[in-house]
């Protein structure tokens, strides 16, 4: 099993994750549209990732719009945004050790990649040592994913409720060291720290209700409660209902008064 995840580097707060059997094209793809989701209000986003191919097309897919380029009738165009910053390290190794790293930023313009750096306190250049930090608490906490474990996990379904358990409370519940209170706080999110009880009984509010659309076109008329609702035949009436009626009606006209036909 592949598990991605995503963190926002300003307060350490763990904002996705996705779990896969398969590491391919909708790992990223999923990973990428949480991401996506988290970001609706911000106006610049530098996305740092390793170097899997699969990431700076799935960003690419994941921030971009549909607009209007010309009036009337006609398709829209999908535009990435223009505010989009994305930045690649790559490492080499050799004999488990680090040797040569390569930075490259893919997309954007170095100005706005020192600002963006600056902003988020993510250091002097692109690297992604703050999410590979992360991956190594996940792994030290959640025990499926040790190296050599007996609890090693068949459903794909325990391991990705097991993410969200370490990664709310990562959120919620653990002081960060450089932080000095939890991811959450520094977000602005809650106030105080959480205890491991209150997250897990913590209601979640449903979402709002939205009445469905009423479908174009013309109404249909409802039966009223009381009048017996008849289902019209489907189908052609057989050819043998005629003449089988035609019979009815000739022997009917040939008995004698007072008698009755019996039915069948």
């Amino acid at each position: 099993m592949w598990m991605g995840l995503a963190l926002l580097i300003e307060s350490r707060l763990w904002i996705a994750g996705v779990v896969q059997q398969c590491r391919d094209r909708s790992l990223a793809d999923r990973l990428l549209r949480q991401v996506r989701a988290c970001a609706q209000s911000v106006s610049q986003v530098l996305v740092c990732v390793d170097g899997w191919g699969a990431y700076p097309k799935a960003i690419v897919r994941a921030f971009r719009e549909k607009v209007k380029m010309t009036s009337g009738k006609g398709r829209c165009s999908l535009q990435v945004w223009p505010q989009l910053l994305i930045g690649q390290v790559i490492k080499k190794q050799r004999k488990h050790r680090t040797v040569e790293v390569k930075r490259t930023l893919l997309r954007g313009e170095e100005s706005a990649l020192r600002a963006c750096l600056h902003d988020s306190g993510g250091g002097q250049e692109i690297n992604t040592s703050f999410i590979e930090r992360f991956n190594a608490t996940m792994r030290e906490r959640l025990a499926a994913l040790t190296r050599s474990s007996r609890h090693a996990s068949q459903r794909l379904e325990a391991v990705q409720w097991g993410m969200y358990l370490i990664g709310c409370t990562y959120n919620l519940c653990w002081v960060h060291q450089q932080l000095g209170r939890t991811p959450a706080m520094a977000a602005g999110l809650t106030d105080h720290i959480w205890r491991v009880k209150e997250v897990l009984c913590y209601k979640v509010a449903p979402a709002p209700f939205e009445p469905s659309k009423r479908p174009r076109g013309r109404p249909r008329t409802r039966p009223h409660i009381d009048e017996p609702t008849v289902k019209a035949p489907r189908g052609r009436p057989s050819r043998y209902l005629s003449i089988l009626r035609r019979l009815q009606e000739e022997r009917r006209a040939t008995l004698p008064l007072g008698t009755s036909s019996p039915t069948g």
